[in-house]
């Protein structure tokens, strides 16, 4: 087992990442967690495949277990779909005492997180990702949101798991599309910090071959996470950097109704798009953007798109969470492994072929 501890003072926990943990997952909820009832959310996907499992490891541990099962996808992520998940937690009577389980892929740890944060004013929860995506990058960190009509985690909060369980094996039943999903976020992070990852990442052939390597890739990425939250918890300084093409692929997935992208394919597209801009306005040094797309290319991800109206999809830019004081905080890389925060106006985007 590889072990990582995230450490924010009262607000530490440990990362745990194993081949087969799920099948011991009542024994490591039951080292931190010691109340009676435990509340799962988790999608109708997730549910075929591990309910019974999941419920019969927290049962055997003597834990009251209800399980609560919403759709897949990103549509599920929004906040009219609260009220059902608070009520369902008041019917078996869930009480700051307990706790919740995120079971699920980056909308249910964002959705279950941030119930865990506001229901009763905050209740402990435990964080297990089973996508890729989730895996290494929106399951450590303690950022839980849901959308709103007009854009993507509008509403939100800085709410720390007691830990996070992640069990690499589960990754064995996702469909491919959805594994490239979480490659985008694993390149991301050879973008911002780790040259050595990324071009390990340019050296191996396909999803079996990254399968081969996962726990050190997982652990990779999850330690370049925990150095950064550890400096910069509540996103005002250097976290920004983890935002890298996720401005453009927010603005994408909200142009689309998150019905043609997923995240990873969107971030993706927004990483290539700021690199290419950068190159052009001498911020980031020449041929970057080609080595961004030959990577996202040989991992199965697209890297443009075709956008009929560029207005609105520079009004989405706008609601971007880094605008601040009408100044966008664009994360942009100098080369490979060197992001920094770039404060510019949306102008920047003026020039961008879309």
């Amino acid at each position: 087992m590889k072990k990582l501890r995230v450490n924010l003072k009262e607000n530490s926990y440990d990362i745990l990442i194993d081949k087969g943990i799920l099948s011991n997952i009542g024994r490591e909820v039951k080292k931190v967690f010691h109340g009676d009832k435990i509340a799962v959310i988790t999608d109708e996907n997730l549910s075929r495949y591990y309910r019974n499992s999941i419920e019969e490891e927290l049962l055997k541990e003597g834990f009251n277990v209800k399980i609560i099962v919403l759709k897949p996808g990103e549509k599920t992520k929004d906040f009219n779909t609260l009220p059902y998940i608070y009520e369902e937690l008041l019917d078996f009577n869930l009480t700051r005492s307990d706790l919740i389980i995120a079971f699920g892929g980056g909308v249910i740890g964002d959705i279950g997180g941030f119930v865990s944060a506001t229901y009763l004013r905050g209740i402990s929860f435990i964080q297990v990702p089973t996508s890729l995506l989730a895996q290494v990058d929106s399951s450590v960190g303690g950022k839980v949101a849901v959308d709103l009509h007009r854009g993507k985690n509008l509403v939100g909060a800085f709410y720390q798991p007691k830990l996070v369980i992640i069990d690499t094996e589960v990754l064995n039943t996702l469909e491919d599309r959805f594994f490239n999903d979480g490659m985008a976020e694993v390149i991301k992070y050879g973008c911002i910090k780790d040259k050595n990852l990324f071009s390990m990442l340019q050296n191996l052939k396909g999803r079996k071959e990254v399968m081969e390597n996962i726990e050190d890739i997982v652990y990779t990425c999850c330690d370049i996470k925990r150095r950064i939250v550890e400096i910069d918890e509540r996103d005002t300084g250097e976290r920004m950097i983890l935002n890298f093409g996720h401005t453009l692929g927010h603005a994408i997935e909200k142009y689309y109704n998150y019905e043609v992208f997923t995240h990873g394919e969107a971030v993706a597209i927004g990483m290539h798009l700021i690199t290419i801009l950068s190159e052009e306005k001498k911020i980031a040094k020449e041929g970057v953007s080609q080595l961004l797309k030959e990577i996202l290319l040989k991992h199965n991800l697209p890297c443009k798109i075709n956008i009929e109206d560029k207005k609105k999809f520079i009004e989405n830019i706008k609601l971007d969470k880094k605008n601040l004081n009408n100044n966008l905080n664009l994360i942009v890389i100098k080369d490979i492994g060197e992001a920094f925060i770039l404060k510019e106006n949306i102008s920047f985007f003026d020039s961008v072929t879309i």
